[in-house]
């Protein structure tokens, strides 16, 4: 195969691998009733006028399956805190103690373990798109090399490659969201 080929294969692999990240990465904001620092991730908090990660201003932790501590690094970060958990709108009725911030994890009813499977569900077609649109991409440049002159075959056997590709990276991801849901819908 040619080096031009060789280069599409690689950015296209390597385009899937990013759809693949960003799918685990978004299963982690779904939370499966155990208690995680990840459910906190996309909580901001208002740190001397500017958007601040609450990982950035307060240490969490997770002391058991259904609690998450909060301590901050400023005591005067307390009520902000608190605030900003409260505004991000995840779910949680976090307690300030003052010392801490306390957040139970409620248990999820089936109804929204069924919403979240199906929130799982339309991350892991999203995740579908974007590696079909590598694929699609990868094949339009195939063909711009086989207008080019490259031979038939090479372009022919490149283009089953990335068919290959989009095979074994759709079936990862239908494994990762059967373990999603699978964490989801345990009691």
């Amino acid at each position: 195969m040619t080096e031009e080929i060789d280069f599409i294969l690689e950015s296209t692999e390597e385009s899937m691998n990013g759809s693949i990240a960003h799918l685990e990465k978004e299963f982690l904001n779904i939370r499966a009733g155990k208690a995680s620092p990840a459910m906190l991730g996309g909580v901001f908090v208002d740190y001397y006028g500017s958007a601040t990660p609450l990982s950035q201003v307060s240490k969490i932790s997770v002391p058991d399956a259904r609690t998450i501590t909060l301590q901050p690094f400023e005591k005067n970060m307390l009520s902000a805190i608190e605030k900003a958990i409260m505004v991000a709108n995840i779910g949680f009725n976090p307690m300030n103690n003052g010392d801490v911030i306390i957040i139970s994890v409620p248990p999820l009813t089936e109804e929204r373990r069924r919403d979240l499977a199906k929130q799982a569900k339309a991350e892991a077609e999203d995740a579908k798109i974007g590696i079909r649109n590598s694929r699609k991409d990868a094949n339009t440049d195939i063909k711009k090399l086989e207008k080019e002159g490259t031979s038939e075959d090479i372009c022919k056997s490149a283009e089953e490659e990335v068919q290959n590709l989009t095979n074994a990276y759709i079936k990862k991801i239908d494994e990762l969201l059967a373990l999603k849901e699978a964490e989801i819908m345990k009691v």
